[in-house]
């Protein structure tokens, strides 16, 4: 009897240890922190790497609870916002879960390819570098905000990125470019232009018809956006050596569109460039308050420029 006694409080002792790691966190007052899952690691590393980070008390608890549970098929690798405030059961929830750490990245209409690549070295993403490369994503990496999982790989980003773009230009939009003979290529490409140029929608619509009515007899465009693309420089003033610069995305120098678009821009700016206003003006400029004045002649226009130009 004494000793069916003290089995039972051995049992009960073990129990009460048991729930006691398993349930009961390291330390309730713990801070947050990033932990990474490596793929392809054993329940037994991610034990070991949460003892020696401070997460958890004893990583043979943490073993036995995943073993237990008959759950270590189902660790997901990633970066988790863990704390030593959390119990055991809960870190093993998340793992199981794959509930990693998210990140807000938000990407304003109009930045081109070198806005976004520094934006993500200075976030400490990724080195500015490996986005320069991809100038073929220019114009389609979609801007809008993002919920990405922390860690994730640039090509994971990238794609989140332009599946937003395929979803923001519908089918009904395609049709619509193809009836009009030209290629989503061109429209995103003119709709670069736009939301770098001017501001509102309707301003949009009617360069939209400027630049429509000027590659329609062969008149060079005279984009000032194309030029600070290429001369990088973060100001609107250009210079008539600017302008002689040869370059494919030079619209004074060459007529036509440049060889593509010129900055990421926004489902208006591309709507605009599809339904652009069709109009009479040939020309346009742009105010210090952010106005659209546009001109029928280049008489106006020049008396334009003396007026709001100074």
């Amino acid at each position: 009897m004494k000793k069916l006694l003290i089995t039972i409080l051995f049992f009960c002792l073990l129990i009460l240890i048991l729930v006691q790691g398993f349930y009961f966190p390291k330390n309730p007052q713990g801070q947050e922190q990033f932990f990474l899952v490596k793929k392809g690691e054993s329940v037994f590393q991610i034990g070991q790497n949460l003892e020696e980070r401070g997460f958890i008390k004893n990583k043979y608890l943490f073993d036995l609870y995943i073993l237990a549970s008959g759950k270590q098929s189902k660790l997901q690798a990633g970066e988790y916002a863990l704390s030593s405030s959390m119990n055991i059961s809960k870190i093993s929830q998340k793992f199981i879960s794959g509930n990693i750490a998210k990140e807000i990245i938000t990407i304003p209409e109009g930045w081109n390819l070198r806005d976004i690549a520094w934006y993500f070295e200075n976030k400490g993403m990724f080195q500015a570098e490996e986005l320069y490369e991809m100038t073929e994503l220019e114009g389609y990496l979609f801007p809008d905000t993002y919920e990405i999982s922390k860690g994730a790989s640039l090509q994971e980003i990238i794609k989140k990125m332009t599946d937003n773009f395929n979803e923001k230009v519908t089918p009904e939009l395609r049709e619509d470019i193809q009836k009009q003979g030209k290629t989503v290529s061109e429209i995103v490409t003119i709709a670069s232009l736009l939301e770098k140029e001017v501001q509102t929608l309707q301003d949009k619509k009617m360069v939209a018809g400027v630049l429509l009515n000027r590659l329609q007899v062969g008149m060079p465009l005279q984009v000032d956006a194309t030029i600070t693309y290429i001369t990088k420089k973060q100001t609107t003033g250009i210079s008539k050596e600017d302008t002689q610069i040869d370059s494919p995305y030079n619209t004074y120098r060459y007529a036509g569109l440049p060889l593509g678009p010129i900055c990421n821009p926004g489902i208006e700016s591309i709507k605009a460039a599809i339904y652009p206003d069709i109009n009479s003006h040939w020309y346009y400029l742009s105010t210090s308050e952010g106005e659209t004045i546009f001109s029928k002649t280049l008489e106006e226009h020049n008396i334009a420029k003396a007026k709001y130009l100074k």
